[in-house]
């Protein structure tokens, strides 16, 4: 079991939401791309952070950089975001396409 896949395993309430997150990013990044538990957050890492993402009380979170929420600011403009993060409901993370 990897490190991220513990995480998602004690997060009983956000599992399947959290292992979409996770799944979608795995298709994505290079193959080169290492997995490990930076702010407390699943993480991949490829010279230097990639992207982050987190059950958290009231919402669910993905951290990609900011240019990447610059990019997609008009796909994201359902959701509440900030310069390095986007929030949403878990009952809403299938309306974020990653």
């Amino acid at each position: 079991m990897t490190i991220i896949a513990n995480y998602i395993r004690q997060q009983p309430q956000h599992q399947t939401q959290l292992t979409e997150i996770y799944q979608a990013i795995l298709a994505v990044v290079p193959q080169e791309t290492t997995e490990k538990i930076a702010y407390g957050m699943p993480t991949f890492y490829l010279n230097g952070n990639l992207v982050h993402f987190a059950a958290a009380k009231q919402h669910l979170g993905f951290y990609p950089t900011p240019s990447a929420i610059q990019r997609f600011s008009k796909e994201l403009r359902p959701f509440k975001t900030s310069k390095g993060a986007i929030q949403f409901l878990p009952r809403d993370s299938h309306k974020l396409r990653l």
